[in-house]
């Protein structure tokens, strides 16, 4: 698997906002806003950049690329490949987010030839996870109907069998890289009633990547727990979804390394 790094997660936040990471985001119409906007809270660049034209060649100068397939068309998808292909060829982190890869020929084609690709970091809700691994979840579209728990599972031995870290998102996250395991607890009940949250997210674990590359289990964790300590800042005022989606804006913007560093919302496996 990957080597470690002595970073921590206080580490990653502190570099992340002295150096503001370029991320090349392929993400969907839905997605666009709301994930530049979490990067810029937080401390990265965001670059949405996707045309098949440029992907590629703009993957070579960004610290990460993140593609999340939540809607495809042709030229987007040569795109994605692109993009991955180069980010391969520059030795640079890039994640993948299957969205609802399990709803069409065209997604399911489409994730396995990235998955051929091997991305870095795989970051899903459980019923994608279950569905990439080859079982059967309850999952109709993007929203997931598993519970994360029973997804790790198939995360452990999906990457054991492809060689990534995979991160399963819901109530508590985990992730893996198939040996070394966390649990991230915190966030709260409004954050998926914000679209494109989950979206964003994999946007800031690119970013985190480009500061880690050699250790993406790490600089997953580490995005995991700032989405989970600003979600908990961002609720305890929120009057709803709609309050809660610029306080959690500020909230991203807000939390301090020393905060992300002694949460006691990472258990480690």
């Amino acid at each position: 698997m990957y080597t470690t790094s002595t970073s921590t997660s206080a580490d990653l936040l502190a570099s992340l906002r002295e150096t503001a990471p370029l991320v090349q985001c392929i993400t969907n119409y839905v997605a666009m806003n709301i994930a530049a906007n979490v990067l810029l809270s937080a401390g990265a660049s965001p670059a949405m950049v996707h045309a098949r034209a440029e992907a590629g060649e703009f993957a070579s100068i960004a610290g990460a690329v993140t593609i999340n397939i939540g809607t495809l068309s042709p030229d987007w998808i040569a795109g994605m490949k692109a993009a991955a292909g180069a980010a391969n060829t520059a030795k640079k982190p890039w994640v993948l987010d299957p969205v609802a890869h399990f709803a069409t020929a065209l997604r399911r084609q489409t994730v396995a030839e990235l998955m051929a690709l091997k991305p870095t970091i795989l970051r899903g809700n459980a019923s994608e996870i279950i569905a990439l691994s080859g079982g059967e979840s309850r999952a109709k579209g993007v929203d997931s109907r598993d519970p994360v728990e029973q997804a790790e599972g198939a995360a452990t031995a999906l990457a054991r069998a492809t060689g990534c870290v995979v991160a399963v998102t819901g109530v508590t996250d985990f992730v893996t890289d198939g040996e070394r395991a966390a649990r991230i607890s915190g966030g709260s009940p409004l954050m998926p009633q914000v679209t494109a949250l989950g979206c964003s997210l994999t946007c800031l674990t690119g970013a985190f990547a480009a500061l880690a590359p050699a250790d993406p289990l790490t600089a997953s964790v580490a995005a995991l727990t700032l989405f989970a300590v600003a979600g908990e800042m961002a609720a305890r005022e929120a009057e709803g979804p709609g309050s809660f989606a610029w306080r959690f804006l500020d909230a991203l913007a807000a939390v301090t390394p020393a905060q992300l560093g002694e949460n006691g919302r990472v258990a480690w496996l």
